[in-house]
């Protein structure tokens, strides 16, 4: 606990309303003790957390922007610093809601209290939204797909992620990370791969190694039937060893489409992202 004279907490109590409050914030701050189940890791540095809030580029997209996952601040406050957009925060842990509610930091209107994948932005964020955040590993995965269900919300999200996942989403086609995440974002958004950070960043450190990605919507996307391609895509990668020809039998329609596209013998980590929507389409329109 932080010490205090007595005389110094009447003297603000009497000057200052505010003072009992932000003191206790600033204990809050100092004895912080992270829950696990939340996957809690706060980023230490800085200077690394100014390059995450930079690379929010471009800021033009939308006039809102979501963090996920505030923590105790540390990009929040450089997001304060270089923009005047609207700036709402996602959290779950009712100890960090308090603590961004007494430093008068954000009113209930810019707070999304609660499990973020069982919210709806839409209904507090008029309009588009930037989305960044240091996203908890355990559901970063969840996080991405919720932004697919939001696509027309999110042109632009810079996140961190544990370094596999980040990997597999930006991985192109004949590499080994390249799957079903790596498809279904690359048929919406251009992906950057920008850079890594050790467990030490961290407090605490987790037991991997993580990495910021940015993906930015793209203008103009292939035409495709979203639900036919996740299919195709989920069929191709759930026996990836195996070729299309018999990877896809669930699929109707899809052995044949792959035979005349010359993709039978062909295994899913081989075709890359506008093949997969040539075959859906080929599917579709036999």
């Amino acid at each position: 606990m932080i010490a205090v004279p007595i005389e110094t907490l009447k003297y603000k109590r009497l000057h200052d309303g505010k003072f009992i409050i932000l003191f206790f914030a600033k204990v809050m701050r100092n004895q912080f003790r992270h829950i696990k189940a939340f996957g809690q890791h706060f980023l230490r540095n800085e200077e690394t957390a100014l390059q995450i809030v930079q690379a929010l580029q471009p800021l033009t997209l939308a006039d809102n922007i979501l963090e996920i996952g505030p923590g105790l601040g540390v990009l929040t406050q450089h997001l304060k610093k270089i923009t005047d957009k609207e700036l709402y925060v996602s959290e779950l842990d009712n100890r960090i809601i308090a603590l961004l509610k007494s430093e008068g930091q954000f009113d209930d209107e810019h707070i999304l209290e609660g499990d973020f994948l069982k919210s709806s932005p839409e209904k507090h964020i008029k309009g588009p939204f930037l989305l960044i955040g240091n996203f908890p590993y355990n559901i970063s995965s969840q996080i991405l797909f919720k932004m697919l269900d939001h696509l027309e919300l999110v042109p632009l999200m810079v996140g961190m992620f544990q370094k596999e996942m980040a990997l597999r989403v930006v991985a192109g086609h004949g590499n080994k990370d390249y799957g079903v995440i790596s498809v279904l974002i690359q048929v919406y958004y251009d992906c950057e791969y920008l850079f890594e950070l050790p467990p030490e960043a961290f407090d605490p450190p987790p037991k991997v190694h993580s990495a910021v990605i940015r993906l930015t919507r793209k203008p103009n996307p292939e035409k495709f039937n979203p639900t036919l391609l996740k299919q195709v895509v989920k069929a191709g990668f759930n026996q990836r060893r195996k070729k299309l020809s018999n990877s896809l039998s669930p699929v109707q329609g899809a052995k044949e489409a792959a035979i005349r596209l010359n993709f039978a013998d062909l295994r899913a980590e081989q075709l890359s992202v506008s093949d997969f929507i040539l075959l859906s389409n080929a599917i579709e329109n036999p």
